[in-house]
């Protein structure tokens, strides 16, 4: 039981970053290979805020600047290296986000240097129901989790800008026509989409107390695996993707003799989810207009 617990903390991780890729796919239509870098740059803020102290008001003014740098450096980046490539090919756009990928990785290293730094334990402590052990952690990973995604589902659903997103989601052009702000929407999108990063960025730490400029990367790649799962471009399907990976992962982790081909077995899933559905679990195909 504690092993799927853990699954679903892991998968409520891997959802809050395969939901910045998704909705950005969705709305921009461009895949931000550099997503997974924004949850180095906001651990390494929560790292250097915790250098001065480590008591709980400073903790939360941690997690706050983290979101805070995280959405700026989002906004920033699309505002930079990706608007200026709108109507640019999709081969430029992949070479740009690869590019500023590598970019973040090479500042962290010239900052902080390569070796791993250790953070304290952000929030100890466990308890007890039954003969099951749960963390205070997984707790709250859970906890925050839900609420993200409902919230960002209710914000989609229901807002004046959430729709907007779908309508920029659906056809730009005609959204553009019907006088909402495109690049305005895209903007916002990345600004959410990094904030979720920040968040996943302090859950994961939670998990692995450790920062180096690589951080970032293996669960980037995991939770684009768990987007595309899911259906990229489908929140909900990102949410199911994510959760899926995680408890998989943590299922196989708890199996010796599966344990060191965890990762090959989770992209091994992804594989066998594309040759029966293309299109992931929740995607759907879309008509190209020529």
């Amino acid at each position: 039981m504690s092993t799927i617990i853990d699954g679903l903390s892991l998968g409520s991780i891997y959802a809050l970053i395969a939901l910045g890729y998704t909705m950005v796919y969705g709305i921009a239509k461009m895949l931000n290979f550099a997503h997974g870098d924004i949850i180095m740059v906001g651990a390494y803020t929560i790292f250097s805020t915790l250098m001065v102290g480590d008591s709980v008001p400073l903790k939360i003014i941690a997690i706050l600047l983290s979101v805070l740098v995280c959405t700026v450096l989002g906004v920033s980046v699309e505002r930079i290296a990706y608007r200026p490539l709108r109507g640019a090919s999709p081969l430029a756009v992949l070479i740009t986000a690869i590019g500023v990928s590598y970019f973040l990785q090479s500042l962290a290293q010239l900052i902080f240097g390569a070796k791993s730094h250790t953070i304290e334990t952000l929030i100890p402590g466990a308890f007890h129901i039954g003969s099951v052990r749960i963390t205070y952690a997984t707790l709250l990973t859970l906890l925050v989790g839900a609420a993200v995604m409902a919230g960002l589902t209710i914000f989609i659903a229901k807002t004046k800008t959430g729709r907007a997103m779908v309508a920029v989601s659906e056809d730009r052009g005609a959204a553009e026509l019907m006088g909402i702000h495109v690049n305005g929407i895209i903007a916002l999108t990345f600004a959410i989409g990094s904030a979720l990063a920040a968040l996943a960025g302090f859950f994961y730490l939670m998990q692995i107390p450790a920062t180096n400029p690589t951080l970032g990367s293996m669960p980037g790649i995991k939770a684009f695996t768990a987007a595309v799962i899911g259906g990229i471009g489908s929140i909900p399907g990102a949410m199911i993707g994510g959760i899926l990976l995680g408890v998989i992962e943590k299922l196989c982790l708890s199996i010796t003799p599966l344990s060191p081909y965890t990762t090959a077995i989770e992209f091994s899933l992804l594989i066998l989810i594309l040759l029966v559905k293309p299109t992931g679990l929740l995607g759907r195909k879309r008509r190209e207009k020529v």
